[in-house]
């Protein structure tokens, strides 16, 4: 079974933190508007990208695999947050895709797409999340003097 590791860490006296996977980087961060700094991407982004990036790249190795020839595609993925807890709702997926293969081949290949995608089906199905270990540090602060 493949594993895939990623590393956030917060960047010290700012809201925001750096994420990392490998010799791949982005900062993360909240909306201004929710007290972030807008430098990067909130997590709430970087899921529905995921989403779109996992269809796309599925997209393209499909294609490869079925002979047809994959001109372009263009993913945009939306979503609502609500509910309590607050959470993704009315995730909306929409696909464009530019083939040299007739419109039946083009939509067959976005159907397998839809079915085998990583990430949809593991949001499709569920998974559980638990913080499996948490190393608790205190730290003894000066008190800064005026």
């Amino acid at each position: 079974m493949a594993q895939t590791t990623v590393h956030v860490r917060s960047v010290h006296d700012a809201a925001f933190a750096v994420g990392w996977a490998g010799k791949h980087s982005l900062t993360i961060d909240r909306p201004e508007q929710e007290a972030g700094y807008g430098y990067g991407f909130s997590g709430g982004d970087l899921l529905l990208m995921a989403i779109g990036a996992c269809f796309v790249n599925d997209l393209q190795q499909e294609a490869e695999r079925r002979g047809v020839a994959l001109l372009g595609a263009r993913v945009v993925c939306e979503c609502d947050w609500g509910g309590e807890p607050v959470r993704a709702q009315n995730i909306k997926l929409s696909v464009r895709i530019e083939a040299a293969a007739d419109e039946d081949a083009i939509l067959e290949l976005a159907e397998a797409v839809d079915r085998q995608g990583r990430v949809h089906n593991t949001l499709r199905h569920g998974v559980e999340v638990p913080a499996s270990e948490c190393e608790v540090v205190s730290v003894e602060v000066e008190a800064e003097k005026p």
